[in-house]
């Protein structure tokens, strides 16, 4: 560790659909870094997967562009070389990862794996957790698990669906109804969502949600608030206060959470006191039950006819740029957005070195 400072390695970019949203995130991460504390060691994945590795830096980058680190290494056997030092030499270069990447091969348990792998602290949720929250089927089964209430819904295979589609469209239509949200299991950003009014519009919703995974889930439709609280620490998890989602469209989908700009955030939420205390448990709750490290934000329904709370999803990592619905939580909870990455960094690091006394042998010592 040079000069006392921690290298972070901050990894953005990726092959998902997130990909701009993961260069704004890691531009302004790398503005509010206290530089006396930390320095920066940049990876940036293109869209076409390969990794470059930049330059240590002591300063904050000056502009989207220079994200992309034209200039650095193209090379990702290099890039992984730098991961893997500590296991060939004992010593890293780097103290701590910080993957800021959303959806397939960030947040799904994938690259999680690589810094086990790696023998590296790094922020957020370990491989389990990340898988699980990234698969809506397998989530939901945690939080039933739980105890924890939420919507009805079915769930299928692209080759059940080949196999039986007409059984399939009957399920749904008796356990759900008509209107139903119909999503791929496994992808962030509710990209490929579509809200399904009739069997021609199911069929059509379904048929889109297979362009982007082999297992589809179908919900209920719940006409209800929008809650979502972040959580925040390791095996004693805190919750933020809740924040509301007011939405532009009809749902919350990709062109009302980025594009359209209409959707508002109100936080806090107006909710009664009782009510906002039982959600923050509930996060905290919803937290747990997929084994959940660092940080997540959870997204409950609040039914309108009976104020009933009910989980929707939880995001392992969630949109973190100074405007996203995370980091203004906790800004509104008192921990700023320079506080809560040093307070991630700090998880990353206590998590680590709680597993480092773990024995991974077979036999006794």
């Amino acid at each position: 560790m040079g000069q006392d400072k921690l290298t972070v390695g901050l990894i953005y970019g990726g092959k998902s659909g997130e990909h701009e949203v993961s260069l704004q995130t890691a531009l302004a991460v790398s503005q509010a870094f206290n530089y006396e504390k930390y320095e920066i060691l940049p990876f940036y994945i293109t869209k076409r997967g390969e990794w470059r590795v930049g330059s240590k830096l002591s300063g904050p980058f000056g502009a989207l562009e220079q994200l992309k680190l034209e200039d650095g290494a193209k090379d990702t056997s290099a890039a992984m070389n730098m991961l893997f030092e500590k296991l060939s030499t004992g010593a890293s270069t780097i103290d701590v990862v910080f993957p800021l990447l959303h959806g397939t091969y960030g947040e799904d348990g994938t690259i999680q794996g690589l810094f086990e792998m790696a023998d590296l602290p790094y922020v957020g949720a370990g491989v389990l957790a990340s898988a699980a929250g990234m698969d809506k089927v397998v989530m939901k089964k945690l939080f039933a698990e739980a105890g924890l209430e939420q919507c009805e819904y079915c769930y299928f295979t692209a080759s059940e669906w080949s196999r039986g589609s007409h059984a399939i469209v009957q399920g749904i239509e008796e356990k759900l109804g008509y209107p139903c949200f119909v999503k791929p299991a496994n992808l962030g950003s509710s990209v490929g969502i579509s809200k399904a009014r009739s069997r021609e519009e199911l069929l059509a919703s379904i048929s889109t949600a297979l362009h982007y995974d082999i297992k589809v889930i179908v919900e209920e439709f719940v006409d209800a608030r929008e809650i979502e609280v972040g959580v925040l620490g390791n095996d004693e998890p805190m919750s933020s206060v809740p924040g509301e989602i007011v939405s532009s469209s009809e749902y919350y989908d990709y062109q009302a959470k980025y594009l359209d700009g209409k959707s508002q955030m109100l936080i806090p939420a107006e909710l009664d006191t009782e009510l906002a205390e039982e959600i923050r448990d509930l996060a905290v709750r919803a937290f747990k039950a997929i084994s959940g490290n660092g940080l997540c934000r959870a997204d409950f329904f609040v039914k309108k006819s009976d104020q009933t709370i009910w989980i929707n999803e939880v995001n392992t990592m969630p949109g973190f740029t100074p405007y996203s619905m995370y980091p203004l939580l906790w800004r509104e909870t008192g921990v700023s957005y320079e506080s809560l990455l040093d307070r991630l960094i700090k998880l990353a690091l206590e998590r680590y070195e709680a597993r480092q006394n773990l024995n991974f042998e077979n036999g006794i010592q």
